[in-house]
């Protein structure tokens, strides 16, 4: 008798478990489908033409022992069409070679040679640094612009196209302050290439929508346009120091707000990079990268944490009730959820000029769970504590 009750009771337990995991599990559906009703349907906007204002732009770029990056990308960035009726450049382009051991300022001479619109700063390693990493590198560029409209990016990265620059400052010519635009990986053999380049098209679908909304949270230094002011009203925050990295996420952070933040999402404003071939390598970049989640606003946290939580908890729910009396009805919440879900993804892959995705798409989807438990650390806690 005593064997039998403890089994009715175990009996018990278990299906009050299943029951509240499938309420977990609803739960964690409805909350996915509402930040697509609520964000991301938002990126079905149409696309903004790109014109030229008659506003001068300082370009910066911040470089160590980038000579190979600067000969190939450099040259794409000098020769962008942003010119006044006289063909005369409306921009400058400033490149801080910041203690490079390489050829950086041999090549860079010889492109100051043909290009008079770039300026070239060399910062020497026994320079006394008063911000870490990065930053202090961005400092001088910043010091140095001539222009009040600033637009950033990486020695490693190649613009679209001639275009570039009048797509990244389009929204500063409607008034706003900061352009988040997008940094595009380089497609290459590999899952994990494949992986890296779907993580970055999700991340700005985030990214993107959550600033359309009002509640701009993070941008990319690859891509990443706004006033002067905003940049110096950043660097003026106790947090600007606190990491070598993260200028990009610290500006939205600081100077973002509900209505002076714009997105660039026309393909002739992307910039393209070689993704990390080795895992350590990406790793070791995902860390530095997500070491600035922490300082966001309290409700992008919010919000994020959300929308991770709900993730995991739905595929975790999910691949538990499937060995339960509630399979048949778990499966037709998920039919319905990835209906939903999966079409936004597609969408997005193919504005972003990612459609070789597509088929991974459910794969990257679980995938994303693992991510998020893995990178968790560094969101919550840990900082990664180099730049270079």
């Amino acid at each position: 008798m005593q064997t039998e009750n403890s089994i009715n009771f175990f009996v018990f337990l278990y299906s009050v478990f299943v029951q509240i995991l499938f309420g977990l599990f609803l739960l964690a559906i409805c909350v996915q489908c509402s930040y697509v009703y609520f964000f991301y349907r938002i990126f079905f906007l149409k696309r903004p033409k790109v014109r030229v204002s008659s506003q001068a732009v300082s370009v910066i770029i911040c470089a160590r022992n980038e000579a190979a990056n600067l000969l190939f990308n450099l040259p794409v960035v000098l020769s962008q069409r942003y010119r006044n009726g006289t063909g005369k450049p409306m921009y400058e382009v400033i490149v801080v070679n910041d203690a490079s051991t390489d050829d950086t300022e041999d090549v860079l001479n010889a492109l100051k040679i043909k290009y008079s619109h770039l300026n070239i700063i060399n910062v020497s390693a026994d320079t006394y640094r008063t911000l870490p990493g990065k930053k202090f590198a961005l400092s001088y560029g910043v010091a140095a612009a001539k222009h009040n409209w600033l637009l950033m990016t990486d020695a490693d990265c190649t613009p679209a196209g001639e275009h570039w620059l009048a797509g990244m400052v389009a929204p500063l010519i409607k008034g706003k302050t900061i352009a988040l635009g997008y940094g595009a990986y380089r497609r290459a053999p590999g899952l994990l290439n494949s992986f890296v380049r779907w993580e970055t098209a999700h991340t700005f679908l985030q990214y993107a929508t959550y600033a359309m909304a009002g509640v701009p949270y993070m941008g990319v230094g690859r891509n990443l346009a706004c006033t002067k002011d905003r940049l110096l009203k950043a660097q003026a925050s106790p947090i600007w120091a606190t990491l070598p990295s993260g200028d990009d996420d610290f500006l939205v952070r600081i100077g973002g707000g509900r209505k002076n933040t714009g997105v660039v999402m026309h393909p002739k404003a992307f910039t393209y990079t070689d993704a990390k071939a080795n895992f350590d390598e990406w790793v070791g970049q995902k860390q530095r990268h997500l070491s600035t989640g922490k300082y966001y606003k309290p409700v992008s946290i919010i919000l994020l944490g959300f929308y991770a939580c709900s993730h995991a908890l739905m595929w975790l729910a999910f691949i538990t009730l499937l060995f339960t009396g509630y399979a048949e009805w778990v499966l037709l919440c998920m039919i319905i959820r990835c209906a939903i879900y999966w079409p936004v993804m597609a969408y997005t892959a193919g504005r972003l000029r990612e459609q070789k995705l597509l088929t991974l798409l459910p794969l990257f989807d679980f995938v994303w769970m693992i991510y998020n438990f893995a990178f968790a650390p560094y969101v919550i806690w840990k900082n990664k504590k180099q730049w270079k």
